[in-house]
């Protein structure tokens, strides 16, 4: 952030402490200090390109602390939001009901690692996106994105909103091998109900997709399960995936699946403290989430088996605190 203390202008050593007084305090940066116009103004001034550089940039320093650049990956995806409370106006601000006094939400997909042999289970990168984006090309190019900085990437998991064939055709293409868990359409209904209890098999799917009047054609593996025990709930599910892995083992694949739970730890982990703004600029309010993920970062790779992610925020505060005053 540009850190300096004694620089003729402001830079982001002055920036940092209102920035980690509205994180700790999960308030509006407007009102702990009198620095957001000029802060807002230095973001709108960068590309936001260079946003998602320098969180990589932060990845991959601190992914060499585990051996990130040498691992074979699983990685999840998933959409994750945080409240605007005003007149919602653009595309970027999603509409909301309203309920406690929330009119929008702001949007943002993450790509994180969720791999059973790799603690440090971080958000490899986050984009904001707009109502009506193509959600195949997003994905897409995050995981482009993302490649570089590990060995390989062994598996992507999706939930059920992103089963489409878009998706699943853009995918393939890019030789990602992927799970999706399927919504029980009427064709899904169908195939479970020929089903015996504890049945375990595999169908072929073919399908096509309509796009700028030409028709493409695709081809996917459906896992059915039906009626499999879950020990945590004590209770009987029927399961349903897509995935264009060349090999199957069906006995494993909803223990592969249940690690894309572990993305929304990592949001629930970010949800303890949110920098919230009145501003309606996309760049200022994803700036804003990305500074949160690098704090779930280091948190993550670096203090994580000392101490609480809260006391590890108030930390860094009252550290800033210290530096400010010493200057």
């Amino acid at each position: 952030m540009n850190l300096k203390p004694k620089g003729k202008f402001l830079s982001g050593f002055h920036y940092e402490r209102e920035l980690l007084k509205a994180f700790v305090a999960n308030t509006y940066v407007e009102t702990v200090g009198n620095r957001a116009d000029s802060l807002h103004l230095a973001i709108k001034n960068v590309p936001i390109s260079n946003i998602y550089w320098e969180y990589l940039k932060t990845v991959e320093i601190l992914g060499t602390r585990f051996g990130l650049n040498e691992k074979d990956v699983v990685l999840a995806f998933d959409y994750t939001d945080e409240n605007f409370y005003g007149d919602p106006q653009g595309f970027w601000i999603h509409g909301w009901t309203g309920e406690k006094a929330v009119t929008g939400k702001w949007k943002f997909l993450t790509c994180a690692i969720v791999s059973s042999d790799i603690p440090q289970k971080i958000p490899l990168i986050s984009v904001p996106v707009r109502m009506g984006h193509n959600m195949a090309h997003t994905v897409a190019w995050c995981l482009s994105m993302v490649e570089p900085l590990v060995k390989s990437i062994s598996l992507v998991l999706f939930d059920r909103g992103f089963y489409s064939n878009e998706l699943m055709l853009t995918l393939s293409k890019t030789k990602h091998p992927y799970l999706i868990f399927v919504p029980k359409n009427s064709k899904i209904r169908k195939e479970l109900a020929e089903m015996e209890k504890n049945e375990k098999k595999t169908v072929q799917h073919k399908f096509k997709l309509d796009i700028d009047k030409t028709v493409l054609r695709g081809e996917t593996t459906l896992a059915l399960l039906k009626q499999i025990f879950d020990k945590r709930s004590d209770k009987l599910y029927d399961w349903a995936f897509a995935t264009n892995q060349s090999s199957i083992n069906l006995d494993h694949i909803i223990a592969s699946y249940k690690r894309r739970w572990r993305i929304e730890t990592g949001f629930r982990v970010q949800d303890e403290a949110c920098i919230m703004s009145k501003s309606k600029d996309v760049s200022i309010r994803f700036f804003y989430f990305a500074y949160e993920q690098v704090l779930q970062l280091l948190w993550v790779v670096l203090y994580k088996d000392e101490v609480s992610f809260k006391v590890f925020m108030l930390d860094m505060y009252e550290e800033c605190v210290t530096r400010y005053k010493n200057i």
